[in-house]
């Protein structure tokens, strides 16, 4: 049986909060920004939860967080 292994790219993007909830970053942040407002722009600053029906294929790509 080989090892469960955490998906590297699912680590770097994701983690898990005390209460279980899994926290993640803003997208459209990262090029062709000056077209976007500064508004737009400081919306999307911070972290947000991960949306109730992606929780499961992301628990099942990081089984020890």
């Amino acid at each position: 049986m080989p090892k469960m292994k955490t998906k590297s790219g699912a680590a770097k993007r994701f983690r898990v909060r005390a209460s279980g909830s899994i926290k993640r970053a803003q997208a459209f942040k990262r090029h062709i920004l000056t077209k976007k407002t500064s508004k737009k722009k400081r919306q999307l600053r911070g972290m947000t939860n991960v949306v109730a029906s992606d929780v499961k294929s992301i628990r099942a790509m990081m089984p020890f967080a």
